[in-house]
């Protein structure tokens, strides 16, 4: 359903029951108005001579005369604003004496007044008639309606007892039973009635201007109102379908205060967020693209050359030679660099994404030096490089990602392995402060790297003169792979001249209570 549909029914729905609302308090004030100018009327005829005509003939009593009646009632005079609803009494005309009006038709009753004046709506005002009754509500007149109880509680208790009731053909009957200021006589009490024709105002819809108008400008208020709303939520919609077709890099720029405005802002929210998103996604795929090129690039040369040594070690064996150890090993070198080159550029790839995923759990340093020396102690032993540790007596435990952690340390100790000279040492030395803090440090007593080149060794792809020299195949993420780590973990890193003449790479971080 439109908008413009739904707020239309919408303002319908509103201005039913408001104009239900206001005919029923147009009615509720008519008929007090008017309860309360026929009482008036009544008692003010009672004090200035009626009881005196009412008690001397009570079966024939009829009400003032049409000289005593107020301006809004008299014939020629116009209807003012703000007089006397319908039904002010109307007594006989001019030249009538009291009891000598018209009577009802095929009655003996008391006469009434003679209708003909309008009140208001233009509507000819119904007459009044009036039956006295003594202080036991006995009529004075044979033709008096009978009373009810709610009548004589209400005469009794307040002064006035109002009845209203409609008639087989439409007709709204009005009685008002008024005690008077006196006691005792026939007329203590005066039943004064109304009858209001089934086409009056007082029963049906007041007319149109009544009605009509408020809900008029109802419905004139609600198009206006709803016209820049329609205006705002189609721009809203233009600019956000315009905003998807361009990969949303076209912002959305309603602007104002009102809940059309919040939801544009909601929308620019939710645009800048599909562009981080969007940006997160395009950085995860050049990275696994770059992962790859790194990984075909890399591994292809180290690849070629096993399939070299692999090769000449079956042409030994077809011949029945005996297999030389130095190809054995240039062939474990080579599968060993693969590896560790596979396991290098993964954990690049993961710490490049943009948020890695990095799993915090205790870590056992003391558990971590132990594999990772023993897993290259293959590598180093043909290279006749011996690796040591020391490390505390209890275990040390860090906070961190493990398997990130053991991938750098590992890095560290392959390259004091790869550019050591023969016979030399890498060792690795775990200790603890006071301060619960710990220092890792992994010494070796290769060629060590000048301080200009120590400065860019962080360096994605760098490597220094000695490492190009004695490892032309290396791929230059060891040690730039250490650095995203120990900064991923809150670590610090140094690189300074070892004590030995080659490089100490130090880890501090943190320590945590071992866990439960």
């Amino acid at each position: 359903m439109k908008l413009r549909l739904r707020l239309a029914l919408t303002a319908v729905a509103v201005t039913v029951p408001a104009v239900f609302a206001l005919v029923q308090v147009e009615h509720s004030v008519r008929r007090r108005t008017t309860d309360e100018v026929i009482a008036g009327s009544v008692l003010t005829q009672m004090q200035s001579g009626g009881r005196e005509r009412c008690e001397a003939a009570p079966d024939t009593w009829m009400v003032r005369t049409r000289s005593q009646r107020p301006p809004w009632e008299r014939e020629g005079v116009p209807d003012l604003k703000g007089g006397p609803p319908s039904g002010a009494l109307d007594g006989p005309p001019p030249g009538e004496t009291p009891g000598s009006g018209p009577r009802e038709p095929g009655s003996d009753g008391p006469p009434r007044s003679r209708p003909g004046e309008r009140g208001p709506f233009g509507r000819r005002l119904p007459p009044v008639s009036l039956f006295p009754f003594d202080g036991t509500f006995v009529p004075g007149n044979a033709q008096a309606p009978a009373l009810d109880d709610d009548l004589r509680e209400g005469a009794r208790a307040d002064g006035v007892g109002v009845r209203r009731y409609t008639k087989d053909d439409g007709a709204l009957v009005q009685d008002l039973l008024l005690r008077m200021p006196w006691d005792g006589g026939p007329c203590e009490y005066v039943l004064a009635r109304r009858v209001e024709p089934a086409d009056s105002p007082e029963v049906g819809l007041p007319p149109l201007y009544i009605w009509g108008v408020p809900t008029l400008i109802l419905l004139s208020a609600m198009v206006v109102a709803l016209g820049p709303v329609v205006q705002r939520l189609r721009r809203l919609t233009v600019e956000v379908r315009a905003s998807s077709g361009s990969r949303y890099q076209q912002p959305v720029t309603v602007q104002g205060h009102d809940e059309i405005a919040e939801l544009a802002r909601a929308f620019q929210q939710a645009r800048e967020e599909i562009q981080a998103q969007m940006a997160h996604q395009e950085a995860r795929e050049q990275t696994l693209r770059d992962f790859l090129a790194n990984t075909t690039h890399d591994v292809m040369t180290p690849l070629t050359v096993l399939q070299g040594h692999l090769a000449a070690m079956q042409q030994q064996l077809r011949k029945g030679e005996p297999l030389e150890p130095t190809l054995m090993h240039s062939a474990m070198s080579e599968a060993h660099y693969m590896a560790s080159l596979v396991h290098n550029l993964g954990a690049a790839a993961r710490l490049e994404a943009g948020a890695p995923q990095v799993q915090h759990a205790p870590v056992d340093l003391n558990a971590l030096v132990s594999r990772v020396l023993g897993r290259h102690q293959p590598i180093a032993r043909p290279q006749r490089i011996a690796l040591e540790s020391g490390v505390p007596a209890s275990p040390t435990w860090v906070m961190g990602d493990e398997t990130l952690l053991e991938q750098a340390v590992s890095n560290v100790v392959l390259n004091g392995i790869r550019y050591g000279r023969l016979d030399g040492h890498v060792a690795v030395v775990l200790e603890t402060t006071r301060q619960q803090t710990f220092h890792l440090r992994v010494i070796d007593d290769g060629p060590g790297i000048s301080e200009e080149e120590r400065s860019r060794l962080l360096e994605r792809r760098f490597r220094g003169n000695a490492a190009r020299t004695r490892d032309p195949q290396g791929q230059g993420l060891g040690l730039h792979i250490v650095h995203n780590v120990v900064e991923l973990h809150g670590w610090k890193l140094t690189l300074a001249p070892s004590e030995y003449g080659g490089l100490e790479v130090g880890f501090t971080g943190p320590l945590m209570p071992p866990p439960a």
